[in-house]
């Protein structure tokens, strides 16, 4: 029977090496997992060289996951992948049939090679936990996690489905969310293209009619302050641009330092219209997470772990710390939660009380199904009046243009029809 020298890592972190016998790698690799540690290198070897510390032949290697991997895969798709894959799991296909079922079908070129190598590792002997940790980029820990809960349990698809679920209801709340923020970013936008249109081009003909048929009287004041932009942003366009390009780029690059990234963070949930929005977003985010995590076996610090990581914003990512920190302590969610003035006291009555009868994932599921409702209404109420608002605005700003190059016209018709 050939021998093969393995590496491998115990719960506490601490490296082992040994060798053994097995009939193939995936089998050693299995020996050394009932053994409780986790194989990082396997490679065939000979009794000498075991010795000498020598290998020979191939290597087996697994990835402990964190770096490396292939690229991302949109969450549209991954959806998709994890639905497909509990289904069939469900109709009773093995997990390594289901993988290669999926990845001949598959027309993304990423998720495709993610496959595959999914399939070869399975295949080698290693979880699909494990396996997908290997792809960082495109499983995030949440994922891996509940896989994970969901093979210790033995109710792998059932997790598969609650993930599936998980990803499309997030994707519609982020589509609501991000649809009502775009809305006022495109006006704006069409309200400046527009405004920059008139005085680059129209404004400045309006100036020449007004020199010579006004012979040098003076200009309505409101017509005046409209020529004298009009000048301004032609003879420094080209500084504008470069100065509005600048800002963004420096605001970007801002938003990568934590103090400044977390006083943003603090602050947009404190923005009028926007904030209250966003604030039931961030709840129902949270509350959907750990409940979905908590539901599906994995354990609550862990849970918790994974969804200050996932929060998306770094003030409900320090409210979650906290509240780990009083778990890890033995002690409530409840009173973290409430020092934090995120969470309604509707929504810490309900933990509490989920605490108290052990249905906390029950209760977390109720919360994100209230506020993602909420989230909807918020949407809905908010496009509803931004339209008129931003409409008044880009009518008051054309409409003032407009008017300036207007009254000048009014006192050269009537010049010219006293003249004739």
């Amino acid at each position: 029977m050939p021998l093969f020298a393995y590496t491998a890592v115990d719960a506490q972190g601490k490296t082992h090496q040994g060798t053994l016998e097995a009939n193939n790698a995936s089998d050693a690799a299995l020996a050394v997992k009932k053994k409780g540690q986790f194989p990082t290198n396997i490679a065939e070897t000979t009794a000498d060289a075991a010795g000498k510390g020598k290998k020979k032949g191939f290597s087996l290697n697994f990835s402990l996951g964190g770096g490396g991997g292939t690229g991302k895969v949109p969450a549209k798709i991954l959806t998709i992948f994890t639905r497909q894959l509990s289904t069939l799991i469900s109709a009773g296909l093995p997990l390594l049939r289901s993988l290669r079922t999926l990845g001949k079908q598959e027309k993304n070129p990423n998720l495709k090679k993610i496959m595959s190598g999914l399939a070869e590792s399975v295949e080698g002997g290693t979880t699909f936990s494990e396996a997908l940790s290997q792809h960082p980029k495109a499983f995030n820990k949440l994922y891996v996690n509940m896989v994970k809960a969901g093979e210790l349990g033995g109710v792998l698809e059932v997790v598969l489905t609650r993930l599936a679920e998980f990803a499309e209801k997030s994707q519609r709340i982020k589509g609501k969310v991000t649809s009502a923020m775009v809305y006022p970013l495109v006006v704006l936008t069409i309200a400046v293209g527009i405004v920059t249109f008139l005085m680059l081009f129209i404004v400045p003909k309006f100036e020449a009619i007004f020199k010579d048929m006004l012979g040098g009287r003076p200009l309505p004041f409101i017509t005046q302050a409209v020529m004298d932009l009009s000048r301004f942003i032609q003879g420094n366009f080209i500084l504008i641009a470069v100065a509005i390009t600048v800002s963004v780029f420096a605001l970007r690059f801002a938003m990568r330092l934590p103090g400044v990234a977390s006083a943003l963070d603090t602050y947009i949930l404190k923005i009028p219209l926007f904030g209250d929005m966003l604030t039931k977003t961030s709840v129902a985010r949270f509350s959907r997470t750990l409940g979905t995590l908590v539901s599906s076996g994995v354990p609550i610090l862990q849970a918790l772990q994974i969804t200050r990581d996932t929060a998306g914003n770094l003030r409900v990512s320090g409210a979650v710390e906290s509240i780990h920190d009083n778990v890890k302590e033995g002690e409530s969610m409840v009173s973290p939660m409430e020092a934090s003035g995120i969470f309604p006291p509707m929504v810490v009555s309900m933990v509490q009380v989920g605490e108290e009868t052990g249905q906390l994932p029950d209760m977390l599921t109720k919360v994100a199904d209230v506020f993602e409702e909420e989230v909807d209404n918020a949407v809905a109420g908010l496009t509803s009046m931004l339209e008129p608002i931003m409409i008044v605005m880009l009518a008051l700003v054309v409409g003032t243009i407009v008017v300036a190059l207007f009254l000048p016209l009014i006192t050269i018709i009537q010049d010219l029809t006293g003249g004739a």
